[in-house]
């Protein structure tokens, strides 16, 4: 059995103006540049730890800390 899927969600609102925002001024500083592929790759790259930091953000996983675990130790 399927459980039915939620509707656009505020939180979808404010993670899509973001990425929207992060691609338009890519796009300025490319055309800024004269390398207008070079603006939308970064604007990728950007809007790549945009949504892992937003998404983080909304989970309230932000600044977790585990006090057992200091890494990888051998």
């Amino acid at each position: 059995m399927t459980t039915p899927r939620k509707r656009w969600t505020r939180g979808h609102s404010g993670w899509a103006f973001g990425t929207a925002l992060i691609f338009a001024v890519g796009i300025v500083f490319g055309m800024i540049w004269g390398q207008l592929l070079v603006g939308l790759f970064l604007a990728f790259a950007v809007s790549i730890g945009w949504l892992i930091a937003y998404e983080s953000w909304r989970g309230r996983n932000v600044g977790l800390e585990n006090r057992d675990d200091n890494g990888a130790q051998l």
